[in-house]
């Protein structure tokens, strides 16, 4: 089990948390989703772990408003 926290890198910096989760509810139940301001990367709960691998695998590496997002397991406690 990997968990259900996804980093998501390389964000616009005009991106909101409702944009966020619309983003990732395509693949699953979002529970939380949060954006560090000005720094491009936020975290995406997941409701479940399928949704969260679902979810990686689908938006890894996609391109986003002109961005190609990073999405990887968040580290550390889930």
């Amino acid at each position: 089990m990997r968990g259900r926290k996804l980093f998501v890198g390389n964000l616009t910096y005009n991106i909101t948390v409702r944009q966020l989760t619309d983003l990732f509810s395509v693949y699953g139940e979002v529970e939380t989703a949060k954006i560090v301001a000005d720094k491009g990367y936020g975290f995406v709960r997941m409701k479940s772990d399928s949704d969260a691998e679902r979810a990686k695998s689908a938006l890894h590496g996609s391109l986003h408003e002109g961005n190609i997002l990073v999405v990887d397991y968040a580290r550390g406690s889930d």
